[in-house]
C-alpha cells in the first residue's frame, strides 16, 4: 500500500500521484467501496486533452456506471491496459495496481485538490 499521505485526493473520490512529469490517476477506496465489484473500465484514448473537472472515462460496476474526472488539467499520457481484462483490479488494489491514467499536467498539478486528512474529514462529514 502506498503512503497515502503522498496523494492528493478530490471530492469527487479521484487520488493523484505525482511521479515525475505525470500525474497517475485512480479512485480512492472509499469509492471502489461504493462501486462495489467492477465489471468494465473503459479506457480512455492517449494524447485526450481533459481539462480540472472533465469527465476522463466510465467504471462500470455490477450497480451502475460511474464518470472519473480528471484532477487536473492536462493530457492523457499512459492508460493502465490491464483493466481492459482485469477490472477488478480496481477493486482489489485502488491505489496500486488499479490505477486508471496518467496525465501529462498542463501547468502547475495540485490546485484545489485535498490531502488525505482532508479527504478522510470531508468523506466523515458526508461527503458524496
Amino acid at each position: 500500500m502506498p503512503d497515502l499521505q503522498s496523494l492528493k485526493f478530490t471530492k469527487t473520490h479521484e487520488w493523484v500521484r505525482l511521479e515525475g512529469s505525470r500525474a497517475v490517476v485512480g479512485i480512492t477506496r472509499h469509492a471502489e467501496e461504493e462501486i462495489s465489484d467492477v465489471v468494465f473500465v473503459e479506457i480512455p484514448k492517449v494524447g485526450k486533452q481533459v481539462s480540472q473537472g472533465d469527465e476522463v472515462t466510465v467504471v462500470e460496476s455490477v450497480k451502475a456506471a460511474f464518470s472519473i474526472y480528471a484532477p487536473v488539467t492536462g493530457t492523457v499520457a499512459l492508460v493502465n491496459d490491464k483493466l481492459s481484462k482485469d477490472p477488478g483490479l480496481i477493486n482489489r488494489s485502488p491505489y496500486e495496481e488499479g490505477w486508471i491514467f496518467a496525465l501529462e499536467p498542463a501547468g502547475q498539478a495540485g490546485q484545489g485538490l485535498l490531502s488525505h486528512e482532508q479527504y478522510e474529514e470531508w468523506v466523515k462529514g458526508g461527503g458524496h
